[in-house]
């Protein structure tokens, strides 16, 4: 399978080319051809598949013309070794639990995965690779553990100072060998921004061998595909749609359900949940994607001012951005016994998005009720 760049430029790329790379040449971000549909017989007798069996048809549908089976079903077993159940808080909702893996991530599931590719494609070069990632929490610890000791890679981890959990910067700095972590004055946008024009300064190019593991890099997404099929399994004897709320930052989650969908999982909706950086519904609303700097809140994972995947979910539905028709205005949203009146715009676009709902919180103003419901629960 070949890959372009979402700047629509010809030049397609190999699979090698697209995750060692990171980033195409002529900017933008990588995507496939065509993402693979799975057979409907898959999704229908999906509970005879164990996880590691889902992961390997996911994988193996991208992957298969490029990587051996064998070495699919390796990486496979090897990166995704830890489970990701669905723990049902009543009859019409559960929690997909992604904090399984070794640093209670959910991108443990990305990131190992993307190590061992990575691993398998650089076998015969003569050259290191260097990878950059910015994190603004959990992606640094994620991508340090699963590249830890990783023969011919070494990874520089940039993250926000302040800006991370105290937890998380230790899973980011305390680890050595290949692993190095920089700490920047500034913001996740800061960092990625630094990320991204490293990858586009021909004399650093010509020194290191640059590629990425944030959610710009394509092996990343992949693998996060799988565990909404993994979810869908334990909650198609409901016999209802399968709505899924996405926690949105740099929208990686969600353009990894996104692919999901697109390969043939029953997916009825997905709610993109964001706090007060809310670009992306801002462009939802009128149509103007005006990236700006990151607002600093309690979800710190998920404040992103600049969402790189935006230009993905754009690729992905054919530049949407005229297609928006009208809001629909929906009701009061009950949770823990706490009344939050929150604006859900219902985006009527062509039929191939009418799937599709942003469902903001805003964390700033309703940080209080935010921090009551944490306490409520736990």
């Amino acid at each position: 399978m070949n890959y372009y760049s979402t700047s629509g430029a010809p030049q397609a790329y190999n699979l090698e080319d697209a995750v060692l790379k990171g980033l195409p040449d002529e900017s933008g971000l990588f995507v496939p051809e065509f993402i693979p549909v799975l057979p409907s017989s898959f999704f229908k007798n999906i509970l005879q598949y164990s996880f590691s069996e889902i992961a390997f048809e996911m994988a193996n549908a991208f992957l298969k013309n490029d990587v051996p089976d064998e070495v699919i079903q390796k990486i496979v077993s090897t990166a995704i070794n830890f489970p990701a159940p669905v723990l049902m808080l009543n009859e019409n909702t559960g929690v997909l639990e992604l904090f399984h893996g070794p640093t209670l991530a959910f991108k443990d599931f990305g990131a190992r995965f993307m190590a061992h590719l990575m691993s398998y494609l650089m076998r015969n070069k003569n050259r290191k690779l260097t990878i950059l990632v910015a994190t603004s929490g959990d992606t640094g610890g994620a991508v340090a553990n699963g590249f830890y000791k990783t023969e011919g890679i070494e990874v520089i981890i940039l993250y926000p100072s302040g800006k991370v959990s105290h937890l998380q910067e230790k899973q980011l700095t305390t680890l050595g060998e290949n692993i190095t972590a920089l700490e920047i004055q500034g913001t996740f946008d800061d960092c990625q921004r630094l990320v991204k024009t490293a990858f586009h300064d021909a004399d650093l190019k010509s020194k290191y061998y640059l590629s990425s593991a944030n959610s710009i890099n394509i092996s990343r997404l992949i693998p996060q595909s799988f565990y909404y099929a993994e979810a869908y399994k334990q909650v198609i004897n409901q016999q209802r749609p399968v709505v899924f709320s996405v926690p949105s930052g740099n929208f990686g989650n969600l353009t990894a359900g996104i692919i999901a969908k697109k390969m043939g999982l029953p997916v009825s909706r997905f709610i993109a949940s964001v706090n007060a950086n809310d670009v992306f519904p801002n462009y939802l609303h009128n149509g103007n994607y005006t990236p700006k700097s990151a607002i600093q809140t309690i979800s710190n994972a998920m404040d992103v001012g600049a969402p790189s995947n935006f230009e993905r979910l754009l690729s992905f539905y054919g530049g949407f951005c005229f297609c928006i028709i009208k809001l629909i205005q929906l009701g009061t949203i009950w949770s823990l016994g706490l009344k939050c009146v929150l604006t859900v715009p219902l985006l009527e676009y062509q039929p191939s998005l009418r799937s599709f709902y942003i469902y903001l919180c805003l964390v700033t103003k309703l940080q209080e009720t935010c921090l009551l419901a944490i306490r409520a629960r736990f």
